[in-house]
């Protein structure tokens, strides 16, 4: 769930399957922060976290995205024309998720054009529908991979998740032996797995997974559903995380920065704006935008411009909501997180 300061990796025009070599269509990091500078000014969106589809194969505790009721989707053509607007409108980063991604059987193909538009990608998913034929394409895409994984139980995992896929996952992960852009194992906290978290931190070390550790959330407006087994005591989930900086488990970087920032979260202290409505937007599978996932929608792309949708935001609700750290979740804060700590986040290893 982060976007990642590295060098580019090439491909040739065409190539899904073969080797990343030739001339590159997409455009280099530098490229991109250069061509969105003018939204980082005028504090414009630069990120999209956007819901490829409405579908899911688990049912999460702490999810309560509406998922599965039959809601449209946007065609494969509908995406890449609104994202080529997007694209022009500043936007350089998108956070691909769903439901899960991987159900929707033209991702590849979606994929493809949003890197050919010039978009840098981080795809979020639970991982039960890799196969190596998906991986080679990612890969070969250049695509960051952001793989779900709370726990190494079984039981554990089918209490959290509400299936029993722990299995699957873990097939799935074996397919990423020798992925070769940066691969995150994510990590929720909550109070049935928070004894388990070093564990899983060790296991995407030993991996080569970089580890991203953030926390259950619950009732931050829209977003987040109650769970009595996944509840918590705050100052108990601030233990893991203190633990995990103690003991330096996780990577130097934009990732431990995130780790503290859960510590001040946690602990009740005041965290910096986030990124809601300003530097970030969420879309959702049907083309309707919100500052972010807790946040009501303010429009569709397929009617309206960005420009226009950006003016229907709410600002005082999104300021409130900022003003009470009401979440410390990473897709809303990591732009205004990078630059607030730019030597942090080049110091984010790419391997770990």
């Amino acid at each position: 769930m982060l976007i990642h300061i590295e060098r580019s990796q090439h491909r040739t025009t065409g190539q899904v399957d073969g080797p990343a070599t030739g001339k590159s269509e997409r455009s280099s990091l530098h490229e991109a922060l250069w061509g969105g500078l003018t939204n980082l000014v005028l504090r414009r969106p630069l990120l999209a976290v956007f819901q490829v589809n409405l579908r899911c194969n688990s049912s999460c505790g702490y999810c309560n995205l509406p998922l599965n009721e039959g809601r449209y989707e946007m065609s494969r053509e509908e995406i890449r024309t609104v994202f080529a607007g997007l694209y022009k409108d500043g936007l350089r980063f998108v956070f691909v998720q769903g439901g899960e991604p991987l159900l929707r059987r033209d991702l590849p193909d979606i994929l493809q054009d949003l890197v050919e538009i010039g978009f840098r990608l981080t795809l979020i998913t639970n991982g039960t529908k890799l196969t190596s034929c998906l991986v080679q394409q990612f890969d070969n895409l250049s695509v960051s991979l952001s793989i779900s994984l709370d726990t190494l139980n079984r039981n554990t995992y089918e209490r959290i998740r509400g299936a029993d896929q722990l299995p699957a996952v873990l097939a799935g992960l074996d397919l990423l032996q020798r992925y070769r852009r940066p691969k995150f194992l994510t990590c929720i906290v909550s109070e049935i797995n928070r004894d388990e978290v070093t564990d899983v931190v060790a296991f995407a070390k030993q991996r080569g997974f970089l580890p991203v550790v953030g926390a259950y959330h619950w009732d931050v407006g829209l977003y987040g559903k109650q769970d009595e087994t996944l509840m918590y005591d705050r100052q108990q989930a601030r233990l893991v995380f203190q633990r995990l900086l103690e003991e330096e488990a996780l990577p130097p970087g934009y990732l431990r920065q995130y780790a503290k920032d859960n510590v001040a979260w946690l602990g009740g202290e005041t965290l910096k704006p986030c990124d809601a409505g300003r530097y970030s937007i969420a879309i959702d599978a049907s083309g309707n935008v919100s500052p972010c996932l807790s946040l009501p929608e303010a429009g569709n792309l397929l009617h309206s411009s960005l420009s226009e949708i950006l003016e229907g935001f709410d600002r005082r609700a999104i300021q409130h909501c900022s003003d009470q750290s009401s979440c410390n979740r990473l897709d809303g804060r990591v732009i205004g997180s990078i630059l607030r700590h730019p030597i942090a986040a080049w110091q984010t290893p790419v391997t770990w």
